[in-house]
């Protein structure tokens, strides 16, 4: 093939064309790994600090959860199929997070000793406010909201 056949006119050359697509897949698949500052639903609840636990009252109209006794005292549990876990720091206190690490995205496996449980690169948080207690998460787990009716523990809907 010589130099004659190339037409500039024609278009952007093959392996242009692939070094851009590489790059916007790539971007595609960082962006996915990044957390965002707000939860699902757009709102900035999720890193405010706001309190996760909404007064009783209403049907909630969310998806249900779990029991409050459920819930250990000074503990909590991860609900894998919600992608949430919820807490009891203390009596009758229920608050949630993401169950989402912070660091590269692993779900959160274990709640003990007082702290969610990442198992990829060992990143712990709070079970009080889903700040990073420990490991390489460079950000608090955000906060999920719930309501509390009863004894029934429901995402908010």
């Amino acid at each position: 093939m010589t130099s004659a056949s190339f037409h500039p006119a024609a278009g952007p050359a093959r392996r242009t064309v692939v070094a851009a697509a590489g790059a916007a897949g790539l971007t595609a698949v960082l962006a996915a790994c990044g957390g965002s500052d707000e939860d699902a639903s757009g709102g900035g609840a999720a890193s405010s600090g706001a309190p996760s636990e909404e007064a009783g009252g209403g049907d909630g109209g969310g998806t249900e959860l779990a029991a409050t006794a459920d819930i250990p005292e000074g503990g909590g549990m991860v609900f894998a199929d919600q992608k949430v876990v919820v807490t009891q720091p203390s009596a009758g206190e229920f608050k949630a997070f993401s169950a989402t690490c912070t660091h590269q995205g692993c779900a959160v496996k274990s709640v003990s000793d007082g702290v969610i449980n990442c198992p990829c690169h060992n990143s712990n948080f709070s079970i009080t406010d889903g700040s990073v207690r420990s490991g390489p998460a460079p950000k608090p787990l955000p906060a999920v909201r719930i309501t509390v009716n009863g004894d029934s523990i429901q995402l908010a809907g």
